[in-house]
């Protein structure tokens, strides 16, 4: 067989090969759209809370809050290009912040109501006692840069598992921290500034659950890249993911 036939047929088997890919219906409309949802709304809270942050940064921890003049931590400012508004504003940047909090407890609410109605998260996320042994293969699997392919693929595994539902617990987190900082709020349940530790506590807090959730995001973000964006991207719009052979 010639060099050039053997590539016309080389190319037509992995055509086929391609052809016969295994694909499977992995995310439930529901969890594609709140997951959109929630990129856009915690991108933009994300912005406008720096332009917040931006009009005093500096963190306090109890007591010392209300003094001024013992940070918890002492921030720079941060630039313009990363703020919302790109300048600074800070009635504007709250009337961004707010509007969107609001968006993501009621995008947070419905994601955790269908997930538990139809056992998404009991299911798909709630790691098994099997899962919590496989710990240290799936940690020494991610550091060589070893992603699960045929079966193993169109599940979680245990990392995924636990990050989504430490994702969740920043949410809350954040939420709860947010709401505390309002004097509406703390007139409705002043319990909540008390478990927290105060208002500039509270602050605190929420800074620090922001910036793990925008850690999980950039490493959610390096994973997608390494694992596959086309496949992996695509199955999050309309919920179609080819699963990766064994032998690929």
């Amino acid at each position: 067989m010639s060099t050039s036939a053997a590539e016309a047929v080389s190319e037509t088997a992995s055509r086929n090969a391609r052809a016969h890919r295994e694909v499977i219906h992995r995310h439930a409309w529901p969890v594609r759209l709140t997951h959109w949802i929630n990129a856009l709304t915690i991108f933009i809270m994300v912005g406008s809370g720096l332009n917040i942050l931006n009009a005093h940064p500096r963190l306090y921890w109890g007591q010392a809050g209300a003094d001024f003049d013992k940070p918890f931590l002492a921030l720079h400012s941060w630039p313009d290009w990363l703020t919302i508004p790109s300048y600074t504003d800070l009635a504007d940047a709250r009337h961004w912040h707010f509007f969107f909090a609001w968006i993501l407890v009621v995008n947070c609410a419905v994601y955790l109501t269908w997930s538990l109605a139809r056992r998404h998260i009991q299911r798909d996320l709630w790691p098994t006692a099997k899962d919590l042994r496989a710990i240290p293969r799936s940690i020494i699997d991610h550091i060589k840069l070893r992603h699960p392919k045929g079966e193993a693929a169109k599940r979680y595994n245990v990392l995924q598992r636990l990050a989504y539902l430490g994702l969740l617990t920043l949410l809350i987190g954040m939420v709860l921290t947010g709401l505390s900082m309002s004097p509406g709020f703390d007139a409705f349940a002043p319990w909540l500034v008390v478990v927290l530790g105060g208002r500039q506590s509270a602050r605190t807090l929420h800074f620090l659950f922001a910036s793990a959730i925008v850690l999980f995001i950039a490493v959610h973000l390096i994973e997608v890249v390494l694992a596959g964006p086309i496949n992996e991207v695509r199955s999050m719009i309309t919920g179609r993911y080819a699963v990766p052979r064994e032998h690929d």
